[in-house]
């Protein structure tokens, strides 16, 4: 075989450390891009509220109106507060109430501890107590959220005043939900957290249109998080099985429109998971001894974007309800 010429020797090296050079300058500018971009997204979006020590980490709090029980909103899985935003408002005229950030998501930094819905209850908890928040609390929850408030009820029954469930996950789920396929949702999470710091996700598309909430929720931190939080789903879901039902505790459960179609799925396939993710609906309803059950017509399972104003209506119901059962009178005047 004969030998390369030195002109083609020097001409392959140049190459190869043109390539290599390549490799390391697209993730480096992917990061500079990243970061451009976020930056100037908070400062056109600045976070509202205030930054709570919770023991070494610092979450984020954001809290409209006056009067007690406290409402507290829980967001889905991987979801800022920014995912209260068509009903913290309107909430806010006639009670106290408060979005936040889980460790790691939005402006909340990361936490130490394992993430599963025992400690996200007990880190709420915390935030809760050291940002001033007294009790009772309405706690009101999005999806994977219910998990989270279902532990805390547990873990702080006695100062709980009522619970919202907005198209709650249910415990059983992964197993009795035709077509979960949990095990690919981790995957792509687990791709995000990799892609978000190189700016790819931005570049793609896969970050939300609203700038607001790209600002919130298009970092690594979010990216890591929404991973951690898949990872440790069904951890998650035996911590619920043992904290039991709720009691004799206020509780409406609100269901998105299972009349609608999903055109992700086949007709049939469809129409199975709409009756299974009814029943389990129903079910939470039967939580609490007070449970009630709502449909949010043409609503999907975003309820509080696509129906805002059942939420608002469901919690100022419940509000009035945990006011005339303690005895607490209604602020005057309302702040909007």
């Amino acid at each position: 075989m004969p030998m390369l010429s030195i002109r083609m020797r020097v001409w392959l090296r140049r190459s190869a450390y043109s390539i290599a050079a390549l490799i390391m300058t697209v993730p480096a500018s992917g990061a500079v891009y990243q970061q451009i971009l976020l930056a100037s997204e908070r400062r056109a979006n600045p976070m509202p509220g205030q930054l709570i020590d919770v023991g070494g980490y610092r979450m984020h709090i954001y809290c409209a109106g006056q009067g007690s029980p406290a409402v507290i909103l829980e967001s889905g899985l991987g979801d800022s507060y920014m995912s209260w935003r068509n009903v913290q408002p309107q909430i806010a005229t006639s009670a106290l109430v408060c979005s936040y950030d889980r460790a790691g998501i939005g402006y909340s930094q990361p936490s130490p501890r394992p993430r599963t819905s025992r400690i996200f209850a007990e880190e709420l908890h915390q935030l809760l107590h050291a940002a001033g928040v007294p009790p009772p609390y309405i706690l009101v929850a999005h999806s994977f959220g219910g998990f989270n408030v279902r532990v805390f009820s547990s873990l702080y029954r006695s100062e709980m005043a009522g619970m919202v469930l907005l198209d709650s996950s249910h415990p059983e789920q992964p197993e009795r939900m035709p077509a979960n396929d949990l095990s690919g949702a981790i995957r792509e999470a687990r791709f995000r957290q990799y892609v978000e710091p190189i700016g790819i996700s931005r570049f793609v598309g896969y970050c939300p249109d609203d700038v607001g909430v790209r600002a919130a929720e298009c970092t690594f931190n979010n990216a890591r998080e929404d991973n951690a939080e898949l990872e440790n789903v069904l951890t998650s879901a035996q911590e619920v099985v043992a904290a039991g039902n709720l009691g004799d505790l206020p509780l409406a459960v609100i269901s998105r429109d299972t009349d609608q179609r999903d055109p992700d799925f086949p007709a049939d396939l469809d129409k199975a998971r709409n009756k299974v993710w009814s029943a389990m609906q129903e079910e939470l309803s039967h939580l609490s001894t007070q449970g009630t059950l709502v449909m949010a017509k043409g609503s999907g399972h975003a309820i509080q974007h696509d129906r805002p104003d059942i939420v608002i209506e469901a919690v100022h119901n419940m509000v009035d309800q945990a006011r005339k059962n303690l005895a607490i009178p209604t602020p005057t005047p309302a702040v909007r």
